[in-house]
């Protein structure tokens, strides 16, 4: 009996891969070395807004797809913290270790001048205040510089308040308490956000179980436990997933909830400020069918995107406190919307996100001459 020969599906082309996007740039600078590409997504909130990360990836099309998930994503954080942006990202090809230098940023700054204002871009995975103040040099369409050049600092301070409002409407909807010092959290990387999670919970004098691979970080934050009334417990990278916590926090690498992980889990919750923790959404229906909480990351990282969309408009530490404790009642909105319709969280959160960009659409049909107040930042 002759087999039946199993079918390939046709790869995508580039314009198949890029159709749900509004414009993808490649920006080649073969003086300096810049291989950049970026993605605007979607922008009926405003102009795009987005990081640009710097990393090497082992071919164009590896770029390109992280480009084009991450810009995505961009567009549904903006619009689930009521910012008035939309999505885009970038990506430099490079080890930025030792493929960066002053030209190779000024070069991509004037690729993001290029765009005319429909993208701004700053600080992401590999890149550094200092990179962006050479870019600044090129265009305004900067955002996340230091303050000393007219910004607004580190983000990731903001980043990390973020996620401690989230904890607290988590331990609210959960334990009927939002207090932290009173529950048990494992916490997955101790970098520039999952670092001062860890501090603040320490001094609120929660339990906490870490993991990272830098030991300086872990000895760091032991000597700090000694000065709080809290604990600190060190635990194994892959022991992490089955510690026995109330709330997993990921602060380091995504895709970290998968077929391998997800049995593993004894908590109640996963509140963390990596992106895209879940590596399919199918996931999230097995947390919702196993009973842990899972808060959208995009939902829960949303401070440090809300200090630097802000300081476009001009640095305003209090206005970026206020939007930023919003957190807490859109998670708790969230956890209330998906229990009443039995759902899981992502699905409600994405409703409510396309509900928003839905109702602009709509807005955006009105014919202005002025440029409205929202949208006069900086240029």
């Amino acid at each position: 009996m002759k087999q039946l020969e199993l079918v390939k599906p046709m790869e995508k082309n580039t314009f198949e891969k890029i159709a749900n996007h509004e414009q993808v740039v490649f920006c080649n600078d073969p003086a300096t070395g810049l291989q950049a590409i970026i993605a605007i997504h979607d922008t009926t909130l405003g102009p795009a807004l987005g990081g640009t990360r710097m990393y090497p990836y082992k071919s164009v099309d590896e770029a390109l797809e992280d480009v084009l998930r991450l810009s995505e994503g961009m567009t549904y954080k903006c619009a689930a913290s009521g910012l008035d942006f939309g999505g885009g990202k970038a990506v430099i090809i490079g080890n930025p270790e030792k493929d960066k230098s002053p030209a190779l940023f000024r070069a991509f700054g004037q690729f993001v001048d290029s765009l005319n204002g429909r993208f701004y871009t700053g600080t992401d995975m590999g890149t550094t205040t200092d990179d962006f103040v050479e870019a600044f040099k090129e265009t305004n369409f900067i955002n996340g510089i230091p303050e000393a050049y007219g910004g607004s600092g580190d983000s990731s301070i903001t980043t990390a308040r973020g996620v401690l409002h989230a904890l607290e409407a988590t331990n609210e909807y959960l334990f009927k308490n939002n207090d932290l010092g009173s529950r048990t959290y494992a916490i997955q990387g101790l970098g520039k956000v999952g670092y001062k999670v860890a501090e603040q919970l320490l001094e609120a004098g929660a339990q906490i179980y870490v993991t990272d691979l830098n030991q300086d970080v872990l000895r760091q934050i032991k000597t700090k436990a000694k000065d709080t009334s809290g604990e600190v417990h060190e635990v194994e990278s892959n022991a992490i997933y089955s510690t026995n916590a109330d709330v997993f926090i990921p602060c380091a690498m995504g895709a970290i909830i998968n077929d391998q992980t997800i049995g593993q889990l004894k908590v109640r919750a996963i509140v963390g400020s990596a992106n895209n923790q879940l590596q399919t959404l199918h996931h999230a229906k097995i947390l919702h069918e196993q009973g842990v909480l899972y808060a959208p990351d995009y939902i829960v990282n949303a401070g440090g995107l809300i200090q630097v969309a802000d300081e476009l408009y001009g640095p305003n530490p209090k206005r970026v406190l206020v939007k930023t404790k919003a957190i807490y009642h859109s998670l708790l909105e969230i956890y209330q919307q998906a229990a009443m319709d039995a759902i899981t969280t992502v699905e409600a959160a994405n409703r409510i996100v396309c509900s928003v960009l839905d109702e602009q659409r709509n807005r955006n049909n009105f014919y202005s001459r002025k440029r409205r107040p929202k949208w006069n930042i900086r240029e």
